[in-house]
């Protein structure tokens, strides 16, 4: 082989390595913070970009990635690239104890979303950003917890995620990045405590079992008592109105008796009257041998005293026996 040929596939290859080195393809949602000689030149955006090979560098950025390794242990790696990812992310940190304002030792661990916003920033405003942020992380939520009592941190996770969203979004916007929120995952008491809370737990449900069931016996002789009082009040309207349909029937039998009865003289009154004999002294005659009648009809009765008075009546039956002949 000629020492030309040699020579031209030198400079190929050397212009081969030129280009490629000097061309850059980013892709969508990631970019390249790039140096010229050791200086911050420009951010890559998406697509095809040149740099000058050899002078223009991009810069590398800690990532931290979890592996999960044989006997379910977590590994956490550090690795060193060029390439910034744009897309929100999300850090699992391990469980940490914190104390709580009681002086309750609780394990917790979070999950942290965050995005960088700026490149720059989060290349050259701090040195390892995924450590910075657990480490910051960490220190905000024993802050966090240490204000709260362990029944409040057991029922304010929402309050406690707020705090440190706000927390870390203030302090990371120094670096670029953008901290959308902060999920506690597990808030894990000591035994002891754990036994103390089900054991208040169980009291707790027992003591509303006894007032519901007070509650229940209360209101059912509340309705036995208010249904007593109607059937009451019902029976006594009941008897009240049998009262009333008797008194109005005993009247209407009274006053039908005594429209008989008046209509009975009248016409005794009309048939005496046509024989020229005093009505009034026939119906006494009449009374006076009814009474004579009742008298007489016991076994025991064998004497009769007729008062002397009674004499003028009964001398009154001749006309009444003539009266009947008529």
């Amino acid at each position: 082989m000629s020492t030309t040929l040699v020579l031209a596939i030198v400079i190929i290859a050397l212009a081969i390595t030129v280009i490629s080195a000097g061309v850059k393809v980013v892709p969508q949602s990631e970019t390249r913070v790039i140096e010229r000689l050791g200086r911050f030149h420009s951010v890559l955006g998406p697509g095809l970009n040149f740099i000058v090979p050899f002078i223009d560098r991009p810069k590398t950025i800690y990532t931290r990635r979890i592996e999960n390794a044989p006997g379910g242990r977590v590994i956490v790696r550090m690795n060193a690239t060029p390439v910034i990812d744009l897309r929100e992310q999300v850090y699992d940190f391990p469980s940490q104890q914190v104390i709580t304002r009681d002086n309750v030792t609780t394990e917790i661990n979070a999950l942290l979303y965050f995005q960088i916003t700026d490149p720059k920033k989060a290349v050259y405003e701090i040195d390892n950003l995924p450590n910075a942020i657990e480490k910051l992380t960490q220190t905000s939520l024993r802050n966090v917890i240490g204000e709260l009592e362990l029944d409040e941190t057991l029922t304010s996770r929402d309050t406690i995620n707020s705090k440190l969203q706000a927390i870390l979004d203030d302090a990371t916007n120094k670096w670029g990045v953008k901290v959308n929120r902060v999920e506690l995952q597990d808030i894990t008491p000591p035994a002891s405590v754990r036994q103390a809370m089900e054991k208040q737990m169980q009291a707790e449900r027992n003591r509303r079992a006894e007032i519901l069931n007070a509650e229940g016996e209360k209101q059912s002789r509340i309705l036995r008592s208010e249904g007593e009082k109607a059937s009451q009040i019902n029976q006594a309207e009941a008897i009240k109105q049998a009262e009333i349909l008797r008194a109005e029937g005993e009247a209407k039998a009274i006053i039908l008796n005594a429209e008989a009865e008046a209509e009975a003289i009248r016409r005794v009154a009309d048939a005496v009257s046509a024989t020229h004999t005093d009505p009034a002294t026939y119906i006494l005659a009449m009374k006076y041998i009814d009474t004579l009648r009742e008298m007489t009809s016991g076994q025991d009765n064998k004497t009769v005293y007729i008062p002397y008075e009674a004499s003028s009546v009964l001398s009154s039956i001749g006309s009444i026996k003539g009266l009947f002949k008529e």
